[in-house]
């Protein structure tokens, strides 16, 4: 009977303490929870970032907490420019093409008569532009409905790449404040996977950043480095600077989720063609094949080793990021993803190694 009485007294007790702590852990979660993306993306780019800073604090005189706020502050500005352009950028060119256009000093320029052997689309889009170069007022009348559903996703799309440039910025200033601490911050991470998978920690806590700096100079890293080289192409061709975010925007996108870009690029091309030289619009598809197949290259350079990722899991981890977060969480998605494939890949592979040895050693 006593017996009984202690055991209830204990279950009690245990009960109290695992709800007080479940109540603390969900309050800490709302708390954090505006932050939460933007920390684990910080922590990301700590991660990716880490190897440069130890390596300009060991050939400097510099601590690795100098180096990091630097990086940091070299980060920001690089981050704050597009953003400056951008928003200067839309105001600026929206004003002059309505200005332009009502004054008569821009006009839509009529299409070649080539661009009728166009396979497939080439009368309807010959139809379009001439339309559009004669009579704009009745084209977007006649389209008015298409119109306005375009405008309010562009509308957004702006809105969201301003947004995700602000949360680039407070993600890499949380990154600098976890590089400057970074063996606190390892420390801490291993103490606590320890806890959770015995003496497995400091292992995971070295395939974590294997993995994670796999992905973000294999897979993010080539996307930014074709996505900056397609805008280079599309802005020496005259492409305007409106038209030329967006698409280096779509170029990043499709890089990450492992398509090719010449996919999204394919209509710059017919409009480079339409509107310019045959030298010019050739010139331009030899360059934006050579951005698009770039990644063969650079991968194998950028590639980390010791970490191989399907090409599906990146996809969905990209695809899935982003219609849960936005832009943030298209980068956040593919890695967290991949990391976690390749934690999962590692402890099946350690249940059957441990199987194995106990069929071995009985």
């Amino acid at each position: 009977m006593k017996l009984d009485h202690n055991f209830s007294n204990q279950a009690i007790d245990a009960f109290i303490k695992i709800s007080a702590l479940s109540v603390l852990v969900l309050w800490c979660f709302s708390i954090l929870k505006p932050f939460l993306l933007l920390m684990v993306w910080g922590g990301i780019i700590a991660t990716a970032l880490y190897p440069i800073v130890a390596f300009f604090s060991k050939k400097t005189a510099l601590s690795e907490s100098k180096v990091s706020i630097i990086l940091t502050v070299i980060g920001v500005l690089l981050l704050l420019i597009p953003l400056v352009a951008l928003s200067t950028g839309i105001y600026t060119s929206g004003t002059e093409l309505f200005l332009g256009y009502q004054d008569g000093s821009i006009a839509i320029p009529k299409p070649k008569e080539r661009m009728q052997d166009w396979p497939i689309i080439g009368h309807e889009a010959y139809s379009f532009m001439s339309l559009a170069s004669s009579n704009l007022e009745s084209l977007l009348f006649k389209y008015s409905a298409e119109v306005k559903v375009v405008a309010a996703k562009a509308a957004s799309l702006v809105g969201s790449l301003g947004g995700g440039f602000i949360q680039f910025i407070v993600s890499t200033i949380i990154a600098g404040v976890f590089m400057a601490n970074a063996a606190k911050c390892e420390r801490a991470f291993i103490l606590i996977t320890n806890r959770l998978t015995g003496k497995h920690g400091e292992e995971l806590i070295k395939l974590s950043k294997i993995t994670i700096r796999s992905v973000v100079q294999g897979v993010i890293g080539v996307a930014v480095i074709q996505a900056t080289m397609a805008g280079l192409g599309m802005a020496v061709v005259g492409i305007s600077a409106s038209v030329l975010g967006l698409w280096v925007f779509l170029v990043l996108v499709f890089a990450i989720i492992q398509l090719p870009p010449i996919l999204i690029l394919l209509p710059i091309i017919f409009y480079v063609f339409s509107v310019d030289t045959t030298t010019a619009g050739v010139l331009f598809a030899v360059w934006c094949v050579l951005v698009s197949s770039s990644d063969a290259i650079l991968k194998p350079v950028l590639l980390s080793r010791g970490s191989h990722i399907p090409i599906i899991v990146i996809l969905l981890g990209a695809l899935g990021g982003m219609a849960m977060s936005g832009i943030v969480g298209l980068f956040v998605g593919a890695v967290v993803l991949s990391l976690t494939y390749q934690m999962f890949t590692v402890w099946l592979k350690n249940e059957a190694e441990e199987t194995q040895n106990a069929k071995d050693n009985p």
